[in-house]
This record gives C-alpha cells, sequence and structure tokens, in this order.
C-alpha cells in the first residue's frame, strides 16, 4: 500500500519563478533603460533626465532662493576637468526655479547604466520575491514607494546643495530589503519537519526585541550599513563615469521599510 501523501499535480515550472508583480517591475526598469539607450536621441535622454531624476539643488532653490549662488559655488568645486560643467548644469537647474515634485518618485525609473540596471533586477529579485509572497502585490507596491520617497527626502536633507541628478530604485529596494529582514530570518519552529507539507503557516515579523536576539538579522543589518558606508565613500561605474553611490538615499529607503513593515503586513494567528 503507498502510504504517500497525496498531494495535487504540479503545473508547469514557471519562466520566472517570481510573484507577478516583481517580474513587472524588474520588466519596467529594464525597458526604460532599452529606450533610453537605444531609441532616444542623447539631447531627449538628457531631457528625460532633468524631467525625471531628483536634483536636491533644485528642491533648495524652489523653497529658499537665496542659495543660488551656493548651489552654483558647490558645483564649481572638485575636479577641475568637469566643473566648468557641472556649473553650467547647476545655473540651468537652478534658473528654472521650478519644483517638479513628481521626481521625489520617478528618478527611482532611471538607472545610469546597464550594470546599473542588473545590480537593481538582482537584489530586487532576492528580496522583493519574500515580500510580496508574503504581503500581497499592493503592500509591496507601497513598501518600495514608501523606501523610494524616504530616501530622496533623506538625499535632499543630508545634501541639499548637490545639482547631480539621482537616478535609481536601491531606496525602494532597500526597503524590502528591510521588510524582509523582519521575517525571513526567523529560526525553524520546533516539532515541525522539514518537508513543505510540515512547515508551520507565516508567523508574524519578529519585534525589534526579537531581531535584536537574533545573530543572523544583527549581522545582516551590520553588513549592510558597513558596506553601504563603504560605497558611499568610493565611486562606482554606474554611469558614464564613475559616481558616488547615494549611501543616504539607500539609508532612507532602508529605515522606512523598516519601520512601516509591521503597519502593512498581513495578521497571522500566533504559532502554537
Amino acid at each position: 500500500m503507498d502510504a504517500s501523501p497525496d498531494f495535487p499535480r504540479q503545473s508547469r515550472a514557471p519562466v520566472f519563478n517570481m510573484p507577478g508583480v516583481v517580474t513587472a517591475s524588474i520588466a519596467v526598469i529594464v525597458a526604460i533603460q532599452a529606450i533610453r539607450e537605444y531609441l532616444l536621441s542623447d539631447v531627449r535622454d538628457i531631457q528625460v533626465v532633468l524631467d525625471l531624476a531628483l536634483v536636491p539643488a533644485r528642491w533648495t532653490v524652489w523653497f529658499d532662493p537665496s542659495r543660488v549662488a551656493e548651489v552654483i559655488q558647490a558645483a564649481a568645486s572638485g575636479d577641475p576637468d568637469v566643473a566648468a560643467m557641472r556649473e553650467a548644469f547647476a545655473r540651468y537647474v537652478t534658473g528654472q526655479q521650478s519644483l517638479e515634485p513628481w521626481t521625489l518618485a520617478t528618478y527611482a525609473l532611471l538607472h545610469g547604466s546597464w550594470m546599473h540596471v542588473l545590480f537593481n533586477s538582482v537584489w530586487l529579485a532576492a528580496f522583493g520575491t519574500p515580500v510580496a509572497r508574503r504581503c500581497g502585490a499592493w503592500r509591496y507596491g507601497a513598501l518600495a514607494l514608501a523606501g523610494i520617497l524616504a530616501g530622496g527626502l533623506l538625499h535632499i536633507l543630508i545634501d541639499p546643495l548637490s545639482a547631480t541628478p539621482l537616478v535609481g530604485a536601491s531606496a525602494g529596494i532597500s526597503a524590502l530589503m528591510a521588510a524582509a529582514a523582519r521575517f525571513v530570518f526567523q529560526p525553524p519552529v520546533s516539532g515541525y519537519g522539514t518537508q513543505p507539507w510540515q512547515r508551520p503557516a507565516h508567523r508574524p515579523a519578529e519585534t525589534i526585541p526579537e531581531l535584536l536576539r537574533n545573530r543572523t538579522v544583527v549581522s545582516f543589518l551590520a553588513i549592510w550599513f558597513v558596506t553601504n558606508l563603504l560605497f558611499g565613500i568610493v565611486s562606482l561605474p554606474l554611469g558614464a563615469e564613475s559616481a558616488a553611490v547615494a549611501w543616504d538615499a539607500h539609508l532612507g529607503g532602508f529605515i522606512a521599510g523598516f519601520l512601516l513593515f509591521p503597519l502593512l503586513d498581513r495578521k497571522f494567528p500566533p504559532t502554537r
């Protein structure tokens, strides 16, 4: 007699073993990068960056027009080979005197290069997948958007005179990383086997005291903060030329995801 449990027939494995919303997110940023690279002229692409990227100086000058001279002076400092170009760009941005509030979100749609897109796609697949599976599409989207907004705001507050456009979905991905850290490293529950049908249902996210007692979580958080600090003080080839990583935007997104996840998480019954 066959004593094995009668499980439902498995359907054909999908091409992408990710939730649809995560696959769609990656497809969007890849498609936008492809359009910019292969369909738009250089002039039109620059206009897209001006219209959609987040420029802290634009926000600073809109709220305080008296700081125009500070922005131009900051742009003209540094490497003399590009100082003139940076100063000209700063004069153009500050001369517009427009806030363009949508850029606080749309900057996440643009990337500096294919390598930049690749890095973010890998991290989005790794950490967006568990969040989307646990929380559903709209909660996943809300967490990512909250991280993008928080990352952009913190970047403006920390570097208000910068006329360098901020691009990339890293702040939103950092929010998903922080959200995932609150439940993916939970220790196994005793009394259950290792097979899928023997595993307990989802458990509530760990509280902050529980996280601090979880060595895996503490190690993950320490590595994340250290690597972001290191990447923030060196230049990486994410665009046409080396550019510093916006560590402050990553930090803002991470904090937003970490704090907001319990509010957006689905409610689960306690584990017996």
